[in-house]
């Protein structure tokens, strides 16, 4: 079966940290461009990253460069999201993307375009 499944989210206190991940099953997602979105309440969806698989290029969305680190680990088939410094703004559904390379980092980071796999989402709920 072909999927895309993300999961590591949780309730963590503001300041906090956690470490999503994005695992595939069915292809190999070393030869995908991974994007990283969220859904927050009343918000539309809004693109966070984008690690690049031709050259290991990652790109970091304003609202989380500095807090957050994208990594892929190719012998697990999986990318991860490492977030840290937590805010309550930061609280959302978290989704994964992927895509045949290549795509431009504008793409990689569209919550509009028909990417193709999407994952089911992870949520994250910061709050004290």
């Amino acid at each position: 079966q072909v999927q895309l499944v993300e999961s590591g989210g949780d309730l963590v206190q503001p300041g906090g940290s956690l470490r999503l991940s994005c695992t595939a099953s069915g292809f190999e997602l070393e030869n995908y461009d991974i994007g990283w979105f969220r859904l927050a309440p009343g918000k539309e969806r809004e693109g966070l990253s984008c690690i690049r698989s031709r050259d290991g290029y990652i790109y970091y969305a304003p609202a989380v460069k500095g807090r957050f680190t994208v990594s892929r680990d190719n012998a697990k088939n999986t990318v991860y999201l490492e977030m840290n410094n937590l805010q309550r703004e930061d609280t959302a559904i978290y989704y994964c993307a992927a895509d045949r390379s290549p795509i431009t980092i504008t793409q990689c980071v569209s919550p509009l375009i028909a990417h193709d796999y999407w994952g089911q989402g992870t949520p994250v709920t910061v709050s004290s």
